[in-house]
């Protein structure tokens, strides 16, 4: 029993440290970058207002949301506050500027989150389909992967296929070098992540593992996952050389010997800080290595921190 109590003490106490070391670094460092003070006049069109026939693929700075179809997993109050990592409906988050979707599916095609499951898939190409007819030159990232644990769901190409099929971007390194309108009509990148099926190939409508890669750590202490992001981040090479996609999760995530396990007080002490990752991008000289960039509960200036630096890239400014 003591050494448990001492060991929470000491858990408590890095938390706390660490918590204090990212505050330190935000009073002492700017938050500025290029673009910084950019904010899209309709974040349900951003993309069409930064100009698709100039806008390219490997200039975006994607804004995504993690775990992103957990708005109504598990029980309110009761289950819920352990898995939920965003509160807003997949159509509410495209409209308010997400572009990059991370959807984990089991076996009978319900969304899951671990043990726990929520709606079906339906629910999410439901919402990905108005989206994409209310808009005219978004293009969404739709990554979709089988969850750890749990089987691949039975003739999901063909399902995806069935209902995406028209709007699906397919498999090509040279979407990468394209701009946004060179690419329309078609509007979703679908990343296909099955666990025992066999990868998409070349030339398939979907994407490939290989194609989204990240360095997932799993901490909720936000200074070590701050700094983690920002080294693996630099060892990647810059957007306009690569033909895959990278991701940082600007997300700490709760800890199972530690009595704070509900998502939303733990990912909230990395929450705030994605301006200053930004900007610290740029110090360290790796801005031009950012890319997707996806955060728990995103919100609009998380979407117009990305958006920004997006501009800014267009223009010729970062």
């Amino acid at each position: 029993m003591g050494s448990h109590v001492s060991k929470q003490m000491e858990r408590r106490k890095a938390i706390s440290t660490e918590k204090k070391t990212l505050c330190n670094l935000q009073g002492s460092c700017s938050e500025t970058y290029p673009g910084a003070d950019y904010r899209p006049p309709d974040r349900k069109n951003w993309m069409a207002n930064l100009n698709p026939e100039k806008l390219h693929i490997n200039q975006i700075v994607w804004p995504g949301t993690h775990d992103s179809a957990t708005n109504k997993i598990g029980f309110p109050f009761i289950t819920r506050p352990f898995a939920q990592c965003q509160s807003l409906s997949i159509y509410n988050q495209l409209v308010r500027g997400t572009r990059v979707l991370d959807i984990r599916v089991q076996e009978d095609r319900r969304v899951c989150h671990g043990i726990l499951a929520t709606y079906s898939v339906d629910a999410v190409i439901k919402d990905v389909k108005k989206f994409l007819a209310e808009t005219q030159s978004e293009i969404i990232i739709l990554e979709i992967r089988t969850e750890f644990g749990h089987d691949d769901p039975p003739e999901f190409e063909k399902y995806l296929e069935e209902n995406l099929g028209e709007f699906l971007i397919h498999q090509d390194e040279h979407v990468f070098n394209k701009t946004v309108s060179e690419l329309l009509p078609k509007r979703v990148i679908c990343v296909w992540k099955p666990r025992k099926s066999p990868q998409p190939k070349a030339g398939s409508p979907f994407w490939n593992s290989g194609h989204l890669k990240d360095n997932w750590i799993d901490t909720d202490l936000p200074s070590t996952k701050f700094e983690s992001n920002m080294k693996h981040l630099s060892e990647q090479p810059p957007v306009n050389s690569r033909k895959f996609f990278y991701r940082v999760e600007n997300t700490v995530t709760p800890q199972a010997d530690n009595p704070v396990l509900c998502v939303k007080p733990v990912t909230n002490r990395i929450h705030g800080y994605a301006r200053l990752f930004i900007a610290q991008c740029v110090a360290k000289g790796c801005v031009d290595k950012l890319q997707i960039f996806s955060t728990d509960f995103i919100d609009e200036d998380f979407v117009d921190a990305c958006v920004g630096l997006t501009h800014a890239r267009v223009e010729g400014k970062a």
